[in-house]
């Protein structure tokens, strides 16, 4: 099949949890944007020393202690990103691995990090040897110039790191491409797209979008002068057949209706899943079934 966009029935449900999870980060945000100019100033000066960015080095002990993480030529994984963004709060990122997931050695876990969002751990994917290729595409917010990282941690324990300076900044703290009510009308919507033919035992690209305003609490009401929220995807779990190929641990780094582009290994007929949880515990889901060929 050719550029097949699949939708499947949706459904969501809520609960009545409070917003922990997004107030707790929101407020983390809000303290780390007080800190954030300086930070970015020190790190526009060292666009070309990757090592120097002091939230990096407090993000490397505490995420990987003082493991070797293979840089440059040694490291198997490409990031592209735009020199300059046109648009902050839309940002195109692009993560590639020389090497396809096999159960003998398999990208386990990719962080992708932002070092001067005011939430730097934007995404953390997790893979499978069902996942065919760990690449991932999606688009993000950038609130000032910094230092994008895609690490990449191995089921052998490796660590690889790719990196891109990004110049762009109030990403964060954009206003939406619509109002929130437009926004809520259609929130939780999801599609599937799926690239060429569908055949079995091989690699199948594959998009999942999500209408959803993934709002970060730091966007300013002009007229009310009061904060929008926080409202965003926090989770995604993909899988086919029954089998994991996806999950994201993300937050509002990630652009207002999320989209992420990744690879699966379909072995025969199956259904393609998406289960997506956001801050106020709203939960949805959509299936396709699909039919390989030979």
């Amino acid at each position: 099949m050719n550029a097949l966009t699949l939708f499947g029935p949706l459904r969501a449900r809520a609960t009545q949890r409070p917003l922990s999870l997004a107030a707790a980060v929101v407020v983390l945000a809000l303290f780390l944007l007080g800190t954030l100019p300086h930070t970015a100033a020190a790190q526009g000066a060292n666009a070309e020393d990757p090592d120097a960015s002091p939230v990096w080095q407090q993000l490397r002990t505490s995420l990987f202690q003082q493991r070797p993480i293979a840089t440059g030529d040694d490291a198997q994984i490409g990031l592209e990103a735009p020199v300059r963004a046109e648009d902050a709060a839309i940002v195109p990122i692009s993560v590639s691995t020389r090497f396809e997931q096999t159960p003998e050695r398999y990208v386990r876990k990719l962080w992708l990090v932002i070092d001067n969002n005011p939430s730097p751990v934007g995404a953390v994917f997790t893979f499978t040897p069902e996942s065919g290729k760990a690449d991932i595409e999606t688009r993000v917010r950038v609130d000032a110039y910094t230092h994008v990282r895609a690490i990449a941690e191995l089921n052998t324990g490796e660590l690889m790191m790719s990196t891109r300076f990004v110049k762009a900044s109030g990403g964060c703290s954009a206003p939406p491409g619509k109002d929130q009510a437009a926004a809520m009308a259609t929130l939780g919507k999801m599609r599937f797209r799926v690239d060429g033919d569908v055949r079995a035992r091989q690699p199948v690209l594959a998009q999942l979008m999500i209408s959803h305003p993934n709002n970060s609490g730091l966007v300013m009401d002009q007229l009310t002068r009061h904060f929008t929220p926080a409202h965003f995807v926090r989770r995604i779990d993909v899988s086919y057949a029954g089998k994991p190929i996806l999950t994201a641990e993300v937050d509002f780094s990630i652009s207002e209706n999320p989209n992420f582009r990744f690879y699966f290994v379909p072995e025969g007929e199956g259904e393609l899943r998406a289960e997506v949880v956001d801050t106020d515990d709203l939960h949805f889901d959509t299936a396709v079934r699909l039919q390989p060929g030979s």
